[in-house]
């Protein structure tokens, strides 16, 4: 465009939650906008109004401001939960633009670039149904492109309904310079008369979303591959006004695993749902900024200012990006064990749902398990075992074909060794001081490792399957491992 500031913008409709694709396609905008010092702008596309979800809009300014992913003018959402619209282009909601919108269609037909459509929905239904019987492309045959002005004045003052559709060419064909996969060419004899002005006056996306892009001066439109099949459409509305077209980007799809099309039927997609299964919003946007795109290859793990600085449009793939989960746990892993020790803590200690008389052991559980979460909604699940009473009853202390008498014995012994121990050898951070020392002394003891260490974890633990015995001693603490100890020994 004309125009040198760079000008970009997120425009969803507000019709449920903020999918993961459109996560992506905001923070690409975000991003360009950042490293050029140009303007994200959110806009709500609400035309459709069939559609509209009372609270999507507060959700997804919500969902997109808990990510850190926030516009600098149009629509937002204050610290009070209110929204709100900011900057000099608004309004920033497309219905309050609707006159605005009347007016381009009209302007569009008396340049003849448009025309009054009287086709009811019985004519309609019925022309697609003979179309799909004979194998054609579904799309308006033109009945009333050619319908006289006067005629099309006489039956609208008549009062019969109608829409608006573009006269689109019927011969040659148009190519799209686009910044992510180049020049790509349409047929024009193979693109619909897109309906610009519905019967309830509403516009519909396709003039509305350009004539507004031309208004705020937007100077690129970055969006989903879908869009792609309807851009002609839209420079033909540019074309018409005499405007400079934006550059535009489409964005590949997004697959599921097996290379399906992702959509809302197939699981959870909505950013909320990620963020409710504990991935970090860092993490989130770390994840999605690398659905088709990687700033060097060499690494995965890129902090959100670095995205900002390294982003580059025409390097995104062409390709579908898949939606690896396990990929995005990996990815939330590295995040929560970079966390600071107080900033891990303070950020799962609500999350345990855990009472404990002495709180120094619920961190060091909380310590323990960090490097087996994933996820923060597993924080529950993952210590909740290690603060049950065990039930010596149900689960084996003994190790492969040593007797109870025995198991009682080593214990009893193992028992009293630890309790003669120093304050320092219970100390946190002492595991591998613990580790060696109880190594040494068995082996003093000429016994096996695991006729010691098999009984003593499953005594500490409570089950068969638990952390290390070093790892319990100095989470538990001198009383707590004692006192299990002692319950496992009279069990025996």
């Amino acid at each position: 465009m004309s125009q040198t500031r760079l000008r970009v913008r997120y425009a969803p409709s507000p019709t449920g939650y903020l999918h993961i694709g459109g996560l992506r396609t905001a923070l690409y905008n975000e991003l360009l906008a950042r490293k050029h010092g140009g303007d994200f702008i959110l806009r709500i596309e609400d035309t459709d109004q069939t559609r509209f979800v009372p609270g999507a809009t507060e959700n997804l300014c919500s969902s997109l401001k808990r990510c850190g992913v926030e516009a600098n003018e149009g629509v937002w959402i204050d610290d009070q939960g209110n929204l709100i619209e900011r900057g000099e282009y608004g309004p920033y909601t497309q219905s309050k633009r609707k006159e605005k919108h009347k007016a381009y269609a009209e302007q569009l037909v008396t340049m003849g670039k448009a025309y009054p459509c009287f086709c009811t929905s019985e004519r309609l239904d019925k022309l697609r149904e003979e179309q799909q019987l004979m194998k054609q492309p579904t799309m308006y045959d033109g009945h009333c492109r050619n319908v006289a002005s006067d005629e099309t004045q006489r039956r609208i003052m008549a009062g019969e309904t109608y829409v608006i559709r573009l006269k689109l060419p019927k011969e040659g064909n148009v190519t799209i310079d686009d910044v992510i996969r180049g020049q790509v060419t349409f047929d024009w004899k193979l693109i619909d008369d897109q309906v610009i002005i519905k019967s309830d006056g509403f516009p519909t996306y396709h003039l509305a979303s350009m004539c507004d892009d031309h208004d705020m001066q937007i100077s690129h439109v970055i969006r989903g591959e879908e869009w792609l099949s309807s851009t002609p459409k839209h420079l033909f509305i540019f074309s018409s006004f005499g405007w400079e077209p934006p550059r535009f980007a489409h964005l590949p799809l997004l697959l599921n695993p097996d290379r399906s099309k992702l959509s809302k039927r197939q699981g959870d997609v909505a950013v909320e749902d990620f963020l409710e299964k504990g991935y970090l919003p860092e993490a989130l946007i770390n994840f999605v900024a690398m659905l088709g795109w990687n700033p060097t290859g060499d690494r995965e793990i890129y902090a959100h200012d670095e995205l900002r600085s390294l982003f580059a449009l025409e390097n995104v793939n062409k390709s579908g990006a898949i939606l690896n989960l396990e990929k995005l746990d990996w990815i939330n892993e590295q995040y929560l064990r970079a966390l600071s020790e107080n900033a891990y803590l303070e950020l799962v200690r609500p999350l345990a749902k855990i009472s404990v008389e002495d709180p120094a052991i619920l961190d060091r559980a909380l310590l323990l398990i960090r490097e087996r979460l994933h996820r923060l909604n597993q924080v529950h699940e993952c210590i909740s075992p290690l603060f049950q009473e065990p039930n010596y009853n149900e689960i084996n202390l003994t190790w492969k074909a040593q007797s109870p008498e025995t198991a009682k014995e080593i214990l009893n012994e193992v028992r009293n060794f630890l309790h003669a121990q120093s304050k320092s050898f219970w100390e946190w951070g002492n595991r591998t001081a613990i580790e060696q020392t109880i190594k040494t002394w068995i082996a003093e003891k000429k016994w096996q490792n695991g006729e010691v260490l098999w009984p003593v974890r499953v005594a500490l633990s409570g089950q068969e399957k638990s952390p290390s015995p070093f790892e319990l001693l100095e989470t538990y603490g001198k009383e707590m491992s004692l006192k299990r100890l002692d319950a496992a020994i009279g069990s025996l």
